[in-house]
């Protein structure tokens, strides 16, 4: 299991649709580009807390079997 460490976080505003902007120097640091698929988790603690988790799904060549 992987332990991760917070870089840095941004505030971002939610638009029209439920739509979220991801920042472009978070785009640019993840490696995130038009057309990546994303994977998002919904997490609760047990006082009821939830917060978002998201990441990049893992891209498979067409080329692998």
């Amino acid at each position: 299991m992987a332990i991760y460490r917070t870089l840095y976080y941004t505030d971002v505003s939610v638009g029209v649709g439920g739509r979220v902007t991801i920042p472009q120097d978070m785009r640019e640091d993840l490696g995130i580009e038009e057309g990546d698929s994303l994977t998002v988790r919904v997490e609760q603690n047990p006082r009821g807390g939830r917060q978002m988790v998201i990441w990049r799904a893992d891209q498979q060549d067409d080329e692998e079997g």
